[in-house]
């Protein structure tokens, strides 16, 4: 009886690990990251390319419903006020599934834009193809691109301070140090952080 259960147990683990995908595996720091095409909330389509001035991106996969996300919101703003003029702005995607985070559909997006005044793209990764190739699995979850004469590297990866809970009480901003350092010709020496937050939501 008891290797009948062991079997059955095995098989179970086995189908469900066949069916499952792994989207731990990502960018890297230092990997070239490709361009995208995504809907932003004022119905417009975004790429990473229609930005001809930029020196890099700070890329955010957030969403709507998530409590993490939310309590970084003003952060983000703030984030892209100070560095889109420097030649970092934010580009914001929401990775999650409608169908399984209700909430986080594309006129949720559209309110929530609106209402917490976002100065930057609110993108929506319909059919959920960006974020696997990021490796993204938290919302927020922050990742630094610079232009190179390669492409865009990977610089940064993770969290956007060491305090999700209050901005006030924040001692290490990871994503204002990283970007600073990039502005000022130098090495980012923080280049991973673990990123805190809600796990991205599949059907």
């Amino acid at each position: 009886m008891k290797t009948i259960k062991t079997i059955l147990v095995l098989a179970v683990v086995l189908i469900s690990t066949a069916f499952t995908v792994n989207y731990v595996d990502g960018y890297k720091v230092g990997d070239i990251a490709e361009d995208f095409t995504l809907k932003n909330v004022d119905g417009n389509m975004v790429s990473l390319s229609d930005y001809k001035d930029a020196k890099g991106f700070i890329v955010v996969f957030t969403c709507n419903m998530c409590p993490y996300s939310k309590m970084y919101e003003d952060r983000i703003i703030d984030l892209d006020k100070k560095y889109k003029d420097k030649g970092y702005p934010v580009i914001a995607i929401n990775p999650n599934d409608p169908a399984a985070s209700p909430g986080d559909d594309f006129s949720g997006m559209v309110k929530r834009a609106k209402s917490k005044g976002f100065t930057f793209p609110y993108l929506f990764d319909e059919g959920q193809k960006v974020y696997p190739k990021y490796g993204a699995t938290r919302t927020p979850h922050v990742y630094i691109l610079n232009k190179e004469k390669a492409g865009l590297k990977v610089a940064y990866i993770g969290a956007i301070d060491n305090n999700a809970r209050s901005a006030s009480s924040v001692s290490e901003k990871y994503v204002e140090a990283a970007v600073d350092a990039l502005l000022n010709g130098k090495e980012v020496i923080n280049k991973e952080t673990k990123a805190i937050g809600c796990s991205i939501k599949r059907k």
